[in-house]
């Protein structure tokens, strides 16, 4: 039996940008979602002030998740990865793309009901790749 040992720097480092990356992307999300009802009592404009505030964090968030995940991906072992491994990496990767997919559309929306449906489907995709990320590590 192994013992238990500390991560190297470059693994901290890695592991703690991408934790970093996921708490204010998908962390954001749920909190924007609470707030909105209670942003829309302060006027119609406020839910889209605190939108367009919240995005200038979530999205170099999400570039984060990328980059530290590519990073992920280029040291993993994938000569030693079994099959079921490689599938859950490739449905993450279509969750990442959902959830960027689902929050841009979200931005873009014209209607109250648009914009309340891209979140969720950007949302659903971002707990995805997040619970597929967390299988992904064994």
């Amino acid at each position: 039996m192994s013992k238990a040992h500390l991560a190297d720097a470059l693994t901290i480092t890695r592991l703690s940008l991408h934790v970093l990356g996921a708490t204010i992307w998908i962390g954001g999300q749920a909190v924007m979602a609470g707030l909105v009802p209670v942003l829309r009592e302060g006027g119609s404009e406020l839910p889209a002030k605190a939108a367009r505030v919240f995005g200038r964090l979530a999205w170099p968030a999400y570039v984060l998740l990328l980059l530290t995940g590519f990073w992920n991906m280029g040291i993993a072992n994938n000569s030693g990865t079994t099959w079921g491994w490689q599938f859950a990496m490739g449905l993450k990767f279509l969750a990442v793309i959902g959830a960027g997919a689902g929050a841009f559309l979200h931005t873009r929306a014209t209607t109250a009901s648009k914009r309340g449906m891209f979140a969720g489907i950007g949302f659903l995709f971002s707990l995805i790749a997040m619970v597929l990320g967390v299988a992904l590590a064994g």
